[in-house]
């Protein structure tokens, strides 16, 4: 999907002056580097099977929304989990090379045995048969009144008969600690501020349900975090166009970079950045944004 361009007007006549998604935010307040590497460069990286399996998960409990609710089973849903791997491997064949090694049978087995254990620990956090979604897998997108373009995918949109609405999101991964929580909450603020922009309503609940551990974060916002988020990613927005004027993209290391595709060419681990891409607009400045759904999302 491509973004309206930096410069652009809105469908509703709003100058644009960029566009984020939660996870370029992301992905820019881990490391500025890594932010470069994904947006400007765009350098492929390899799906990850953590990854791969979270997409799978995903697409199991969407598609479970399809079945009338009397039959949205443990069982039923452990049905879905071959023809969705199929249907992925039809869509990005070289999913098939996911696995590699001397056993990949036995990575395979162990790889779908635990993406079957998340689908059953889904049912240990609720009842999809006493539930109607409004939404699954919702676009969604508005400009703030700086001009940034915010927009991404929410998972699973509520709406109770009172019109209170809660923002699910999967995530195939555990928990995080308390002192890292609200990081965590960091997107789902991200949805529900653009949710609010567009329809004039804070939601009632924000929903993070993992199914790595089985645990569930709940966070009810107020239209105060939801100023201060417009605030955050405006501030973000701003230090993403310096680095672009500049083209300076600093490297952040942290324990993340043990899962990081870029180490041969991240001045952290000896390696050295690729030129540049001579784009029109300024040193390093984006064509477009990527598309807002991102497999690492779903971990």
């Amino acid at each position: 999907m491509t973004a309206i361009e930096t410069g652009a007007t809105s469908p509703d006549g709003a100058r644009v002056i960029g566009t984020l998604s939660p996870s370029r935010a992301g992905d820019f307040m881990t490391c500025p580097l890594l932010y470069r590497f994904r947006v400007i460069d765009r350098i492929p990286e390899r799906p990850s099977p953590a990854a791969v399996r979270g997409t799978l998960v995903h697409a199991v409990l969407e598609r479970l929304f399809d079945i009338p609710a009397a039959r949205r089973t443990p069982a039923t849903a452990l049905e879905l989990l071959g023809p969705e791997w199929d249907r992925l491997l039809t869509e990005e064949p070289e999913l098939a090379d996911l696995f590699d090694g001397e056993d990949v049978e036995t990575a395979r087995a162990e790889w779908l045995a635990e993406a079957r254990a998340m689908v059953e620990r889904y049912f240990v956090l609720e009842d999809p048969r006493r539930l109607e979604p409004a939404s699954r897998e919702l676009y969604v997108e508005t400009v703030l009144d700086s001009g940034l373009q915010l927009r991404g995918y929410i998972d699973r949109l509520d709406v109770a008969p009172t019109g209170e609405v809660r923002v699910v999101d999967y995530k195939t991964g555990k928990a995080p600690r308390a002192d890292f929580e609200a990081r965590a909450l960091f997107q789902m603020k991200f949805y529900a501020l653009v949710l609010w922009r567009l329809r004039g309503t804070v939601p009632r609940l924000l929903q993070l349900m993992y199914l790595g551990n089985g645990e569930v974060l709940r966070y009810s916002p107020d239209e105060a975090d939801l100023r201060a988020t417009e605030r955050k990613v405006d501030a973000l927005w701003q230090a993403i166009r310096r680095a672009m004027d500049s083209g300076e993209w600093r490297p952040r290391k942290s324990r993340l970079c043990d899962w990081c595709d870029h180490q041969e060419r991240c001045p952290s681990f000896g390696g050295e950045p690729p030129p540049l891409p001579a784009v029109a607009g300024g040193p390093g400045l984006p064509r477009e944004e990527v598309s807002p759904r991102d497999p690492r999302d779903d971990v």
